[in-house]
């Protein structure tokens, strides 16, 4: 069985993020901005910090920042330096995670990176997997559950019908069932039935992770 003590003992915490890749295409300005969303299923507040192998490449809003128990931040992504010379170069990501208050690294999540001519023609990915902090005045410290947005720079919006009604329900759910108590939890007034177990408010970010894309690609 999973032991959150023993992850954090050993600093292999796993890390919740969705997507698990980013793609750009240089045609298609609607994907110059992609949305990360990290998540904390835990009973603990995390700290979080965005690294990349290819900072000048990427403008990051909330670079740093804390994740409150059973929250997610969404962390907004640009790529600035949309050019033939960058297509096909596979940049990476990094989470790292931290306990609230403390330095010491509890885990990590990569997360790949690639600029495209457009869809449907591909290169030779080309990696450096050498980690560098992004730069400064692109970090806060937002809470978890405020939606990060950029000023639109020239790009075309976004068209199209949108969510569904079971889309938004689903998302509701998700949203509630991460609210839930634990099991185990002596302090809560709601019945037992109430209290969720931690494989199923995993399994409800994951879902929250995928009815957030859909969201944002409609």
């Amino acid at each position: 069985m999973y032991n959150p003590s023993t992850a954090l003992a050993e600093g292999k915490l796993p890390v919740f993020v969705f997507p698990t890749s980013l793609t750009f295409y240089s045609d298609d300005q609607a994907t110059h901005k992609q949305v990360l969303t990290l998540y904390n299923p835990y009973e603990f507040p995390l700290k979080f910090k965005v690294l990349c192998t290819a900072p000048r490449k990427y403008t990051v809003v909330d670079a740093e920042g804390v994740i409150r128990s059973r929250c997610c931040v969404d962390v907004v992504i640009r790529h600035t330096d949309i050019c033939i010379n960058n297509e096909g170069m596979n940049d990476k990501f990094r989470i790292q995670v931290s306990e609230h208050g403390q330095r010491k690294i509890l885990g990590k999540k990569d997360v790949n990176a690639v600029l495209l001519p457009s869809k449907g023609r591909e290169r030779s990915p080309n990696r450096d997997d050498t980690f560098l902090a992004l730069p400064h005045g692109q970090t806060s410290t937002s809470g978890a559950d405020t939606q990060t947005t950029v000023p639109n720079q020239g790009g075309r919006p976004r068209q199209g019908a949108g969510p569904s009604f079971i889309v938004i329900v689903t998302g509701l759910v998700c949203i509630v069932a991460l609210m839930l108590p634990q099991q185990g939890e002596t302090t809560s007034r709601l019945p037992d039935y109430l209290h969720l177990s931690h494989n199923q408010k995993l399994i409800a970010a994951y879902v929250l992770g995928l009815v957030t894309m859909l969201i944002l690609h409609i």
